[in-house]
């Protein structure tokens, strides 16, 4: 399946963070001198090709505000997916939002970032009432999970149509002895959830480097990108690295 094409979800919270950076205290999250304005910043990614925004309201605000997700449903005409965490708070604002889709992730007031996969084992009827009522609202759920195959089960059975693999313990260990096992592990698991009628996402760590074997992963609807495209825009502008990863992701190699 490597040649198979792969959609571009930009996910935009580090263009908050750098607005967060001088700005966290500020009255206003846009205009006058407060920059960059993460919805600018979603338009141009848009402008570019990406083929859905994804953004992360986390419990403790440090990079997306609610006014960012409120003004980029309105904005913005490709696809939303919302990254939350399962709590009733989340679940309100993504209610009223209506997002094309909810990515239900962990959620740590210590990660710098996501890291690794939800539990839906352990979470499984916290995780059913979420999918309940996305459904009921019309909108998709995408579970963030490790390449575990009781997590995959999981998902299948409580009805999500997505799950996005977690690829941080694959980008983790790029340059090591360990790339290609866990590189396996996810080739596995999403022949896996492509088995159990789930669409197959793919996100975290995944960079200008490692995308030549992450393109690998077999079945792969779409790829969740944020830090390495923000970094990249830094030198060659919002377009340009979009783009470039576009085609890196799709086997157009320049």
């Amino acid at each position: 399946m490597s040649s198979q094409h792969i959609l571009l979800g930009v996910n935009i919270d580090h263009s908050a963070t750098v607005r967060q950076a001088r700005y966290r205290e500020n009255p206003l999250d846009r205009g006058r001198m407060v920059e960059p304005d993460p919805v600018d910043y979603a338009l141009a990614a848009q402008r570019a090709g990406a083929d859905a925004i994804t953004l992360h309201l986390r419990e403790d605000r440090r990079h997306i505000q609610d006014s960012d997700v409120y003004r980029m449903i309105e904005m913005i005409q490709v696809p939303m997916n919302l990254e939350m965490a399962a709590t009733d708070e989340m679940v309100k604002v993504a209610l009223e939002v209506k997002p094309a889709t909810v990515l239900l992730v962990p959620e740590s007031r210590e990660e710098v970032t996501t890291e690794g996969g939800l539990d839906i084992v352990t979470h499984r009827s916290r995780v059913a009432s979420v999918i309940s009522a996305m459904k009921e609202n019309g909108i998709a759920t995408s579970l963030f999970i490790d390449p575990d195959f009781a997590q995959i089960d999981a998902s299948a059975e409580l009805g999500a149509e997505y799950v996005e693999l977690h690829t941080g313990a694959f980008a983790n260990a790029y340059y090591g002895p360990d790339m290609e096992q866990e590189l396996d592990k996810l080739k596995h698991g999403a022949v896996r959830a492509h088995e159990a009628g789930l669409k197959v996402n793919a996100g975290h760590g995944i960079n200008y480097a490692n995308i030549k074997h992450a393109r690998e992963i077999p079945w792969v609807h779409e790829m969740n990108i944020g830090h390495s495209i923000v970094s990249r825009s830094l030198f060659v502008g919002v377009d340009e690295a979009v783009r470039e990863m576009k085609a890196l992701m799709n086997g157009v190699y320049r």
